[in-house]
C-alpha cells in the first residue's frame, strides 16, 4: 500500500519538471535559443506569415521553417534547410549518392538544379531539450558533412 502512494506522490512531483524540460514548435523562440548555440540564428516569419528561423552554422546559411501551424501559430514541425547556387554543376547521381549514405539529411536538386539539404523534424507533443539540441547537432554535422563530401568545400 505504502509503495502505491509513495509511486503516486513522486509521480505527481516529478510529472510537472519532466513538462517544463519539453520544446516543442509552438515555441519558435525556444527553438531559436537552442540553434544559437550553434552559431547565429534570428527569428522572422515565411511568406504566409509562419515562424522561420534564418542563421549560419559554420559559415554555412541555412533556415528552420515551421510547418502544421494554425492561424501562424501552434506548429507541430520544423524542417531544417540549406541551398547551395553552384550553376547546376551537381547530378542527380551525387544527391542520390548521398542520399543512400547518410541517415541525416535528405539531398535533392531544387528547380534550377541547385543543391539542397534538408531535415525534417517532429516536435509534436514536445521532446527534451538535449534531444532538440543534439538534433541541432546532427544538422550541424549533416550540414560539414555535405559541403565536404558532395560540395568538395
Amino acid at each position: 500500500m505504502w509503495k502505491g502512494i509513495l509511486a503516486g506522490v513522486m509521480l505527481a512531483v516529478v510529472q510537472p519538471v519532466w513538462a517544463a524540460d519539453l520544446v516543442d514548435a509552438t515555441d519558435p523562440q525556444q527553438v531559436m535559443n537552442l540553434a544559437r548555440g550553434y552559431g547565429s540564428a534570428n527569428l522572422s516569419t515565411d511568406g504566409v506569415g509562419d515562424p522561420m528561423i534564418t542563421g549560419r552554422m559554420d559559415g554555412t546559411r541555412y533556415s528552420i521553417m515551421f510547418y502544421g501551424c494554425s492561424d501562424n501559430r501552434n506548429c507541430k514541425t520544423i524542417r531544417f534547410s540549406s541551398a547551395w547556387a553552384t550553376d547546376g554543376q551537381y547530378t542527380l547521381e551525387d544527391m542520390n549518392a548521398w542520399n543512400e549514405g547518410y541517415r541525416f539529411g535528405k539531398a535533392y536538386l531544387d528547380d534550377e538544379g541547385d543543391p539542397v539539404l534538408e531535415m525534417n523534424v517532429n516536435l509534436r507533443y514536445g521532446v527534451s531539450r538535449r534531444n532538440l539540441d543534439d538534433t541541432i547537432d546532427w544538422w550541424r554535422v549533416a550540414l560539414g558533412q555535405f559541403k565536404s563530401e558532395v560540395l568538395g568545400q
